[in-house]
């Protein structure tokens, strides 16, 4: 499968490759993006000779997080994650329906997909990006890989996908947060986050490499061994912490319209533009 936001390729016979193919806008994700790569992760899923998920990114970044400059609550299909109502609805309603099902539950569908995935990240890896790396099963990240959720400027908590404190732990998740400075690939290895970083040059053959050797293994028990980790994260609070923090985001969405008329603080734009333009020096 080919379209104009994801490219389906397979690297190897048992490897699917998924890769965000927006690199004129740094793969920011808008409605048609995440619905692409929804139907490829559907097509993965559904092929009994892919054994391993690749997602990765074409260009310099990975992705610069949601496209700003399609805000919107209009899905272009329909919904496939949620029994979604009110999508139309004006007001906060309505863009509550459309990211519980666009943004949460995709990454929900995509956490729970049979199958192990890797997430590849490179360049730069901001808000919305850690919403499509973190349902992934494994982490692989090139050296110069920064990452960072910097949308408390925009009065909002974080990524829909918050799952930070699990990812790096809770002190260093509000630091993150706080100040919206990135993580380095180094940083985010030693908190765990990340599974292993290589040169930058390495990068898609290390991945590659790591997926095969997974695929060698039976699918069932990989299929079970995946379900019995998320199960256990699920045991620790995982998804109601997560429902909890879905909530206070859609809350930080209606102080803003109230405040503003808009659904993100106006002012913080500037501020997440100089932190985005600081991270791409910020890998040591």
């Amino acid at each position: 499968m080919t379209s104009s936001c994801v490219l389906f390729e397979r690297p190897a016979p048992t490897v699917a490759r998924l890769v965000l193919n927006r690199p004129e806008r740094r793969n920011a994700q808008n409605a048609t993006l995440l619905y692409e790569l929804d139907a490829a992760f559907q097509q993965a899923a559904a092929d009994d000779d892919v054994k391993v998920v690749l997602l990765a990114g074409a260009g310099p970044d990975f992705s610069a997080g949601h496209d700003l400059s399609e805000i919107t609550t209009e899905l272009p299909g329909q919904p496939v994650a949620t029994i979604a109502a009110a999508l139309d609805a004006p007001g906060v309603e309505g863009r509550h329906a459309f990211e519980c099902e666009a943004y949460l539950g995709l990454c929900r569908r995509w956490r729970d997909l049979p199958k192990p995935t890797i997430g590849v990240a490179h360049g730069r890896c901001i808000a919305g990006a850690l919403m499509l790396l973190w349902p992934m099963d494994l982490i692989v990240a090139g050296s110069g890989t920064v990452f960072s959720d910097p949308v408390a400027a925009f009065g909002l908590n974080g990524a829909e996908y918050f799952s930070h404190v699990w990812e790096v732990g809770a002190r260093k998740a509000k630091e993150m947060l706080f100040t919206g400075e990135p993580l380095t690939a180094r940083d985010a290895h030693r908190l765990g986050m990340v599974n292993h970083v290589v040169p930058d040059d390495e990068l898609a053959d290390f991945a590659l490499e790591l997926a095969q050797k997974i695929a060698r293994m039976p699918a069932y028990g990989l299929r079970l061994a995946k379900s019995s980790v998320n199960q256990a994260l699920n045991a620790q609070g995982f998804d109601s912490a997560m429902d909890g923090a879905f909530g206070l985001h859609i809350a930080g969405h209606a102080n803003n319209l109230a405040r503003y008329g808009e659904i993100i603080d106006p002012k913080g734009i500037d501020r997440i533009r100089q932190l985005s333009r600081s991270s791409s020096g910020a890998a040591q």
